[in-house]
């Protein structure tokens, strides 16, 4: 499960040939949760803090999203992509 980013103390993974529809899962602490890539909550919790930075980072990186989503589909190694600053 390869992790494609990490800021403000949260970790963005990905994993390869999940299942659809196309997602991400989100740790912070404790709490984890699964976004899809419109931000919302499929599974899981995180505090409402950092699920507003996950969303604003989702909307700002959609498009590589989708692009790590059909490399993870076919078993391929997803990219970094940046953080929040």
């Amino acid at each position: 499960m390869p992790t494609i980013s990490m800021f403000y103390g949260i970790i963005i993974r990905m994993y390869y040939t999940d299942h659809n529809p196309p997602h991400i899962h989100a740790y912070y602490n404790e709490y984890i949760a699964s976004f899809n890539f419109d931000g919302n909550i499929m599974d899981g919790f995180i505090p409402e803090k950092q699920t507003k930075l996950i969303k604003a980072w989702i909307e700002l990186h959609k498009e590589e999203l989708l692009a790590n989503w059909s490399l993870s589909r076919n078993s391929e190694k997803p990219f970094k992509i940046k953080p929040l600053n």
